[in-house]
Formats: C-alpha cells, structure tokens, sequence
C-alpha cells in the first residue's frame, strides 16, 4: 500500500518562502519518480517540479529560478524549496509518485501519468 504523506504548506506574504516536505512509503520500485504538482481554484492541475532517482530533475517554466526539488538520502521524502513566492503560486500542492521511471522526460509533468498521489497541501500567498 502505497502512501504519500505532504507537509509544510501555509500563508505567506508575496516574495516570501516555504519548504514542502512528502514522505512515500510502501513503493516495491527502486526506480521511480516523485513529483509536485499544484492546482489553484478553476484551474487544471500542472506539474511543477518531479526528481528521478534522487538525481535528474526538471521544472515548469513558472517556477525555474524559484523552486528547488530535491530528495535525502533514502529518497523517501522529497522536497520542495520555494522562495520569491508570488500570488499566483497559490495553490494546493499535490505530490505524487510514478514507479519504473530511469529518467525525466515531459510526460512526468501530466498529472494522469503519475500512480500514486498524497491529499495535498495548501499554500496561500497574500
């Protein structure tokens, strides 16, 4: 049974910064991919930042610059760094999973490829 657990979510001022946390569990792969994805109210969700194998690494446009993805050591939690918050960055913030994955390509940014999903975290900036 796999499980992905988000944290760190909250309310800041514009220019201002957050780090997001998601644990997974229960993946049988060693080889997968963990991403972020977010959704603002009316609108579809994206892919904002998704980590291969603790290693290869990729971003939307949007955030290029602003947000750091990154994995410890047992790449069971990955995180996500993010400064110079705008207002259009609020958003739930979803992280998913996706096993057998060796590297990144764009299809890891489509929110119907990924397997495995948390329940999101809320960020707001105002």
């Amino acid at each position: 049974h796999v499980q992905l657990v988000e944290s760190g979510g909250g309310s800041v001022q514009p220019g201002g910064s957050l780090t997001l946390s998601c644990r997974i569990s229960g993946l049988a792969d060693s080889n997968y991919c963990m991403g972020w994805f977010r959704q603002a109210p009316g609108k579809e969700r994206e892919g904002v930042a998704t980590i291969v194998n603790g290693g290869d690494i990729a971003y939307a446009d949007s955030v290029k610059g602003r947000f750091i993805i990154s994995q410890d050591s047992t790449k069971k939690i990955a995180y996500l760094q993010m400064v110079s918050l705008k207002l259009e960055d609020t958003a739930m913030y979803y992280c998913a999973a996706k096993e057998g994955i060796h590297w990144v390509g764009k299809f890891l940014f489509l929110s119907y490829a990924m397997d495995y999903w948390g329940k999101g975290t809320q960020v707001t900036v105002s």
